[in-house]
């Protein structure tokens, strides 16, 4: 027993450790990094509450909403369970199995006397793990539960980035909508006014129809954001798990802000970023599954013993003078298998460096996402800045060529082309702050939102600067 008690400590796993990634020591593209401005922002870091950062009460509000009804978090919350219980029932085979049966019986007919029977028995076997195959399929399990938590952490990321970039999509289609309908008002007294001085006899007819076909392709762009906005509330509905017809979103005053992320270093992407971890615990549970088949080679042992008793009922079954014992060992060897068991450990070990490969492609992803980010975070202010310019640049030549055809100094085309330039130009303003706010939350999404690895990464060897 003693001897096996020691043997069961054995495993014919290599050893477990992250494959090395080549992991730069600074991003290519980040900016010097401003610093928090306080420390309530740090701790929404920190906290996972990134999306505070953006400053918007309803968004704050909506965010939880998540956790509480969105399917797709649900069955990730499910995945993680089934795979703890899987954990349990592995662990659960390292234990000894006991069973218990009785019995009672009457026996007789025509002119034989009846006759009374009873037995009990209580019987137990025990599979040691003598090669580490049962530890290595629980260590196997374990690192899958920790990739399902991973898993998880990953999709409540992924919900969380997609309502705080439809949301932002939604106040950005608000504040365009309303540009719109002032203009459309403007539109609507200047088709007035040509239509007035067609009708004097001032203007020529064509002038008339396009300042009402400048009127009506407004009208049309109003309808299409319309319908734009009301998918993005319907997509909204969906991420919280409700149904359309029972969410609305008001319209409201658009927050702006787009947040300075932290990006830190790369080293600490491969911490932070849930589906680099789920990578990670997926190669270790393949480097365990091939300790698993290499145990396959040795003999398995079984240790059993029971007692039993019968009777003329069941009280006599269970006296003492009646009670039999025995105990028993068994070895079972496989002695031919055609080659399956070396098959069976040269599959696990591809499938090792399959999880490898996987992990390291997984962390230049990462690595790549976060870059580009930065990338477009940069461009993108830059050139809210030249289109910003644009867009006065283009008011003020709208309105001087207004002014010009009223004085009968330039034609209405001229007015037609500098209404749209103008128009244009303003929107592009609100599009382009818009695609910062859903940059900065792709950036946090790349940069793994704040989670952090709750178990660490094993070893020093996973960064090679």
């Amino acid at each position: 027993m003693a001897a096996t008690l020691i043997l069961s400590a054995c495993s014919f796993a290599p050893q477990e450790q992250t494959p090395a990634v080549s992991v730069p020591a600074a991003w290519k593209e980040a900016a010097p990094q401003p610093g928090w401005i306080n420390a309530e922002q740090a701790m929404d870091w920190h906290s996972g509450q990134w999306w505070r950062l953006f400053g918007d009460a309803q968004l704050d509000a909506l965010m939880p909403q998540v956790d509480v009804g969105n399917q797709n978090l649900a069955q990730a919350v499910a995945n993680v369970a089934q795979a703890q219980a899987l954990l349990r029932q592995q662990r659960a085979q390292l234990w000894p199995t006991v069973s218990a049966s009785g019995s009672s019986s009457r026996a007789g007919g025509g002119d034989m006397a009846t006759t009374h029977g009873g037995s009990v028995g209580l019987s137990a076997s025990w599979t040691p793990d003598l090669w580490g195959k049962l530890g290595d399929a629980a260590r196997a399990q374990g690192a899958s539960v920790q990739a399902s938590e991973a898993d998880l952490a990953a999709a409540r990321l992924s919900a969380q980035g997609s309502l705080a970039q439809t949301y932002f999509a939604v106040r950005e289609a608000d504040a365009e909508m309303a540009l719109l309908q002032s203009i459309i008002a403007g539109y609507e007294r200047n088709a007035r006014i040509t239509q007035n001085r067609y009708e004097e006899g001032v203007v020529a007819r064509t002038d008339a129809l396009q300042a009402q076909s400048t009127l009506e392709n407004a009208r049309a762009n109003l309808i299409a954001l319309q319908r734009s906005r009301q998918q993005s509330e319907h997509a909204i509905a969906l991420l919280l798990g409700r149904a359309p017809a029972d969410f609305a979103l008001p319209p409201q005053t658009w927050t702006q802000a787009v947040p300075d992320v932290p990006v830190g270093v790369p080293s600490a992407l491969l911490l932070r970023r849930p589906d680099v971890a789920a990578a990670e615990r997926d190669v270790a549970a393949a480097n365990a599954r091939i300790g698993v088949a290499r145990a396959a080679y040795f003999p398995d042992l079984t240790l059993s013993g029971g007692l039993s008793a019968s009777g003329t009922d069941l009280l006599n079954a269970m006296s003492v003078p009646s009670l039999m014992w025995s105990l028993g060992l068994s070895l079972t060897q496989l002695v031919f298998d055609g080659g399956a068991r070396t098959a069976a450990v040269d599959q696990a070990i591809a499938a090792h460096q399959g999880a490898t490969a996987a992990y390291r492609q997984t962390a230049l992803d990462a690595m790549r996402e976060v870059e580009d980010q930065l990338t477009a975070l940069r461009t993108l202010a830059a050139q809210t800045e030249r289109v910003r310019a644009a867009a006065k640049a283009s008011s003020g030549a709208e309105q001087r060529i207004l002014n010009s055809y009223q004085a009968g100094l330039s034609a209405y085309t001229e007015v037609v082309i500098a209404q749209a330039s103008a128009l244009n130009a303003r929107r592009s303003v609100m599009q382009l702050q818009l695609q910062r706010q859903q940059s900065a939350v792709t950036l946090v999404q790349a940069l793994g939102g704040g989670w952090q690895v709750p178990w660490g990464i094993s070893g020093t060897s996973a960064l090679q600067e």
